[in-house]
């Protein structure tokens, strides 16, 4: 097994419906890494001020020492699947440490927690919600680790 994976996320509620698709990519992703989910939760009102503040708190207080921290941004640098597999594959050797994937609640990702990533990737230039962010991004790490272990999941272009 490689180098842990987690994905932290910040979410008002978890809805089983997200819980279950999510859970289907969390199980094929372990057979080649070990992975946590990790949700936090601000404990703010919902049109409090002080929310993003709490949300930041609350999603680098979730992160292990070290870690590589990547923030799921749609400004952030974009990859093709076979790209992020590479990425993917040179971190897990370079870096003996966690990585660890952040996703925003609905408010995006607090400047403070965008600024202390290490790395900034976009899943594309459209604005997802929270819960489909997190299953795209299951989805492509289980592409991506796919790719790197040979087994056809992935078909490349025609």
């Amino acid at each position: 097994m490689g180098r842990e994976l987690l994905v932290v996320w910040a979410g008002r509620h978890q809805r089983k419906g997200w819980d279950d698709l999510c859970g289907d990519y969390r199980r094929r992703i372990e057979r080649f890494a070990p992975l946590r989910d990790v949700a936090v939760k601000s404990r703010e009102v919902a049109s409090s001020p002080g929310r993003p503040e709490a949300e930041a708190r609350a999603l680098l207080a979730a992160l292990p020492e070290p870690c590589w921290t990547v923030a799921l941004d749609r400004k952030g640098k974009t990859f093709t699947s076979e790209e992020l597999a590479d990425w993917l594959e040179r971190r897990r050797q370079d870096w003996p440490h966690p990585i660890a994937f952040l996703i925003g609640s609905d408010l995006g990702l607090p400047p403070r927690v965008l600024a202390g990533a290490r790395e900034q990737i976009s899943l594309g230039p459209l604005t997802l919600p929270h819960e489909l962010a997190r299953l795209v991004l299951y989805e492509q790490l289980y592409r991506a680790l796919s790719l790197s272990a040979g087994i056809n999941y992935h078909r490349g272009e025609f």
